[in-house]
């Protein structure tokens, strides 16, 4: 048996200069950056030992940048749904730090029909509690249309 995941928008109903629903995740934790190290396999211990941050003069652990794309991937997955997405990019902006608060927010651009699909573009991005910028992007999303 087959089960089918409802859309989470569909084409017909999304304008270009609509704002995506903003994500706001918990302030950001050592353990969190812990495990995340382990999931995706970087150790470095720039994201995990304070010490080293001081070294350096980062200021303590700074959080994996690619946590924090991930964070504006859900925005986008919560949005559009998971098979929706076509096209996903970020630059980096600045360094996340132990008990920022991360909202990630975005807005669509474009709308338009390529390859017989209802597309729409977008940008995106995460700030902290300061509004201090830590990812930008863009994305393309192919929605479905109304039966």
């Amino acid at each position: 048996m087959t089960t089918q995941i409802s859309p989470k928008r569909y084409f017909e109903d999304v304008q270009v200069g609509d704002e995506i629903p903003k994500l706001v995740k918990d302030p950001v934790t050592h353990l969190q950056l812990v495990r995340y190290a382990g999931a995706s396999g970087d150790f470095n211990p720039l994201h995990t030992d304070p010490k080293i941050g001081e070294m350096i003069g980062v200021g303590g652990i700074i959080a994996h940048g690619m946590l924090i794309m991930g964070f504006v991937g859900q925005l986008l997955s919560d949005y559009v749904g998971p098979a929706a997405l076509r096209k996903f990019n970020v630059r980096f902006k600045g360094m996340t730090h132990l008990d920022d608060v991360i909202t990630c927010s975005g807005t669509i651009t474009k709308k338009y029909e390529e390859n017989g699909e209802g597309r729409i573009e977008g940008k995106v991005q995460a700030a902290d509690q300061n509004g201090d910028l830590k990812v930008s992007g863009t994305f393309t999303a192919a929605l479905p249309r109304r039966g």
